[in-house]
């Protein structure tokens, strides 16, 4: 029967789990007739544990026992660090490279394996400028006060490693640099308490987010 597959000789481990199986069932045929009937766990059959050392021995072969499995294989096994330097800030509004920066950082360290480093040498290096953000009145009161106002910002980024390669390439424009843009915008209500500030950050929250996604590996 597994003969048929493989030669038995040529895997010795195979050969001594087929007469450990064998013990096995004969061990528990025998607790069967005094007790009746097996309670618990099924024991392991001869042939269960042969294939499963086939496909051991196959995987160890054929180079399959090096794919990652879980949230670590999301992420490139050769970069351990990275610099992410203050965001470059092109608006007026001076303070968003900073928050942007932060916010980077922090998804970076909850969400990925890498080490967030001040060395401008490390394994990967992640760059992102603010290139535009723009408020726009949705709607208006009776006397013509801004009721609901949308806040918008576009970022351009890119991560390399040492080499200067290119490691984010799964974004939908990327622009002729490299860099690939993004764009966020958030809405917020004066009445209720809100501030384009608040906006702001609820902004740059969700494009942080969406830049460290980016920092993913796709099949």
């Amino acid at each position: 029967m597994i003969g048929d597959a493989v030669t038995i000789s040529a895997y010795p481990k195979i050969g001594a789990c087929l007469k450990i199986g064998a013990a096995n069932q004969r061990d528990n045929a025998a607790w069967d007739g005094s007790r009746g009937r097996a309670v618990g766990s099924r024991p392991i059959s001869a042939r269960s544990l042969c294939l499963k050392m086939i496909v051991l021995v196959a995987c160890s072969a054929t180079g399959c026992a090096g794919y990652q499995f879980g949230s670590a294989s999301l992420f490139r096994p050769g970069i351990r660090t990275v610099h992410v330097p203050i965001v470059r800030n092109e608006t007026f509004r001076h303070d968003l490279g900073i928050r942007l920066t932060e916010a980077i950082v922090k998804e970076v360290e909850r969400r990925t394996p890498y080490k967030i480093v001040s060395d401008p040498n490390a394994d990967s290096i992640l760059t992102c400028t603010i290139s535009n953000q723009t408020k726009q009145v949705l709607t208006e009161t009776e006397n013509d006060d801004p009721r609901a106002l949308d806040t918008a910002i576009s970022v351009r980024a890119t991560w390399t490693d040492r080499q200067g390669q290119l490691l984010m390439q799964n974004s939908i424009t990327p622009v002729g640099d490299g860099m690939i843009t993004f764009g966020q915008d958030a809405r917020f209500v004066p009445e209720a308490g809100q501030s384009i500030d608040t906006a702001n950050q609820a902004a740059i929250e969700n494009l942080a987010e969406r830049i460290v996604s980016q920092m993913e590996m796709r099949w």
